[in-house]
C-alpha cells in the first residue's frame, strides 16, 4: 500500500518512514499542507498520513481541500492534539483515522490497516 506523509517535523517524518518501512510503500513526504494537496493529486497514494498543524495550509484545510477533488486517499491524522474537538474536527474534514503521537507506535500501522478496510480508527487517550 502506497502511503503519503505530511508533517513539518522532519523527525516526525522520519520516525514514521522508519515505522511504517516494512509494512507499506512510503511514497513521499512532505512539511505543509499545500504540498500535500499536490502531492495527493500527483502520486495517488492509498493513504495520506497528516499532522494537523501545519505551515501554509493546515491539515484540517488540507483535508477538506482534498474532499472537494476526486481523490480516493483514506486520511489518517496523525497529531499531538488529543481533546476531542479535534477528533470531531478531523473526521469532519474526511479523515477515517486519529492517531496522537504519544501512540505512534502502537496505533499507526493499526489505523492504516483499519481504514484501508472502510473503518475508522481512534487513539485511545495516553494513560
Amino acid at each position: 500500500m502506497r502511503v503519503l506523509l505530511a508533517d513539518d517535523h522532519e523527525t516526525v517524518l522520519a520516525r514514521v518512514r522508519e515505522i511504517l518501512g516494512e509494512d507499506f510503500n512510503v511514497v513521499g513526504s512532505v512539511n505543509n499542507g499545500r504540498d500535500a494537496v499536490a502531492e495527493v493529486q500527483r502520486l495517488d497514494p492509498e493513504v495520506l498520513v497528516i499532522d494537523i498543524s501545519m505551515p501554509v495550509l493546515n491539515g484540517l484545510q488540507t483535508v477538506s481541500q482534498l474532499r472537494s477533488t476526486d481523490h480516493r486517499s483514506k486520511v489518517v491524522f496523525l497529531t499531538v492534539h488529543e481533546d476531542q474537538d479535534y477528533v470531531d474536527a478531523a473526521l469532519s474534514a474526511g479523515a477515517s483515522g486519529y492517531v496522537t503521537k504519544a501512540r505512534v507506535e502502537t496505533d499507526l500501522i493499526p489505523a492504516i490497516r483499519e481504514v484501508l478496510e472502510g473503518r475508522t480508527y481512534i487513539s485511545q487517550s495516553t494513560p
